[in-house]
């Protein structure tokens, strides 16, 4: 069995039903991280909804309104960053910071705004300073122009 197998054939996270709507959350915060959410970022997080598991058999209109219910509950962007807090599990949690970060360095320029809400997130959900540094690692060679 080789690396990729093993990897790939790791526990499949236990989760609730509220996480598909929070991890678009995640998504759509690292979007809206500047202070403002614009249209044009939607087809990326659409992309994304599309290839990850979570999501498969589900409507990107439906979770996409229960992510917005969830910002609506807290008086700013910066603040609802505290409801990822209430992802089930921290296999969860790490894959929300894995999506965020992505996100995030697909633009080809991370910003202050960016960093700092990637900051904020990994302290919400708890992320190891080691495995943050794996994924950034592992995401600035996939983001490289070589």
């Amino acid at each position: 069995m080789g690396l990729l197998s093993k990897l790939t054939g790791k526990v499949t996270p236990q989760k609730k039903p509220t996480d598909d709507a929070l991890l678009l959350h995640g998504m759509l915060l690292m979007c809206g991280a500047d202070g403002s959410f614009d249209e044009a970022e939607l087809p990326t997080v659409e992309s994304y909804f599309a290839q990850l598991p979570e999501f498969e058999g589900k409507e990107f209109g439906d979770v996409y309104q229960e992510a917005v219910k969830i910002l609506k509950r807290f008086p700013s962007l910066k603040d609802s960053v505290k409801a990822l807090g209430d992802l089930s599990s921290q296999l969860v949690k790490n894959k929300a910071y894995l999506l965020a970060a992505d996100i995030a360095m697909s633009s080809g320029d991370v910003d202050e705004q960016e960093d700092a809400m990637l900051e904020a997130m990994q302290r919400v959900l708890n992320v190891e300073d080691s495995l943050a540094t794996k994924i950034l690692e592992v995401l600035t060679l996939k983001y490289a122009r070589a």
